[in-house]
């Protein structure tokens, strides 16, 4: 079971300072939680990508190249890398250097975006989202895994002959997830490629996710995989934790009535009822996050979103050092405890390169 945290990169003012952040600072805030992210024994840490304010992350594979050049373990991913208004010549490059350069730590996940605008200031038409993800994707997919491609399709000039460089690092192109929240297509599309399927459940009831979860697994036994308890599964959550709830309640209200992805809409309590958000003490966040497991099936990986709405680095540190010295240990024991043999973890460079080789050379590789 892996564990991280996932940023957005919202650049928010403090509504208990009014202190509103500068661009610089919040990148290298973004660059001190990834750090502190493998210092407290996290698995994962992913960065959003969009094009406007008031977000930072426009490029992520210059972050994650950064970060990996100062970490030995962390896997770098995206949440997400925007597979509609990139090029996917582009990502095939991009990530297969980045794979390079972390020594295989590096995957990505895929996703649509959530912002109408970035479509026309990249040429493209939102009308056309599930086409564009579902035919960049598949050329995508032939690009890190032939090494001369000849492809024609709808939305981007035909290749002839083209190879992408680099290629994928030892032959094995970065692991892909399929985010979404409400696509249909795209939970068939992970399926039939038998990718990982992130669904980032933040703002939505767990009968919501669970249908769209449900239908990735049946698809992805339908080609042929494995069975549907072995698909490849991550979730989104956001917490706030102090040793006291009545204490984590407090500190977080004027952040959560503030932000502008909650302020306005339901009360706290509310929303911590209908969503995965959790506001209380490290026992509470525990409890919560074991009953995803309870919704939605063994999984492979949870990532928590917890620099947002204004809080202050120094504040979503100390909620790092919490996740890592009190809530994550227990949840490893408790997940790894429940979980049947033949469930996978997720996927990795090392396993993948592993399977690639069989037993006889994986023998030969550790003698």
């Amino acid at each position: 079971m892996q564990f991280g945290i996932f940023s957005v990169s919202d650049v928010t003012t403090d509504p208990t300072t009014g202190r509103t952040p500068t661009e610089a600072e919040r990148v290298k805030a973004m660059v001190a939680i990834a750090l502190k992210a493998e210092e407290v024994g996290l698995d994962v840490f992913a960065t959003g990508e969009h094009h406007n304010p008031p977000f930072v992350a426009s490029s992520p594979t210059t972050m994650l190249g950064y970060i990996a050049a100062r970490t030995e373990n962390l896997i770098l991913s995206t949440s997400t890398t925007l597979i509609t208004t990139n090029d996917p010549v582009k990502i095939a490059e991009d990530y297969a250097m980045l794979q390079h350069l972390s020594d295989g730590r590096a995957d990505l996940m895929m996703g649509r975006g959530n912002t109408g605008p970035v479509y026309p200031w990249f040429g493209q038409d939102i009308r056309q989202g599930i086409p564009l993800a579902l035919e960049n994707y598949n050329l995508l997919h032939r690009l890190w895994r032939e090494d001369v491609v000849d492809w024609e399709g709808k939305f981007r000039t035909p290749l002839q002959g083209f190879t992408s460089t680099p290629r994928p690092l030892d032959g094995i192109p970065p692991f892909v997830w399929h985010g979404s929240i409400r696509s249909p297509e795209i939970a068939e599309q992970a399926a039939y490629y038998g990718d990982g399927f992130f669904h980032n459940n933040i703002f939505w009831p767990a009968t919501h996710t669970k249908k769209l979860i449900s239908l990735y697994r049946r698809r992805f036994e339908h080609y042929g995989h494995g069975k549907a308890d072995q698909a490849i599964v991550g979730l989104g959550g956001q917490v706030f934790m102090r040793k006291n709830s009545q204490d984590a309640v407090k500190e977080f209200r004027p952040y959560f009535d503030n932000a502008p992805v909650y302020g306005g809409g339901p009360s706290l309590e509310d929303f911590t009822r209908e969503t995965p958000l959790t506001v209380g003490s490290p026992q509470q966040v525990i409890d919560r996050t074991l009953g995803f497991r309870d919704s939605f099936g063994h999984y492979q990986r949870q990532l928590f979103l917890m620099d947002h709405a204004g809080l202050p680095l120094k504040t979503v540190l100390e909620q790092l050092d919490i996740l890592g010295e009190e809530v994550v240990p227990v949840l490893r024991k408790e997940f790894a405890a429940g979980r049947p043999a033949h469930v996978p973890d997720a996927p990795t460079h090392t396993s993948l390169l592993a399977a690639q080789r069989g037993p006889e050379e994986n023998t030969e590789a550790q003698a």
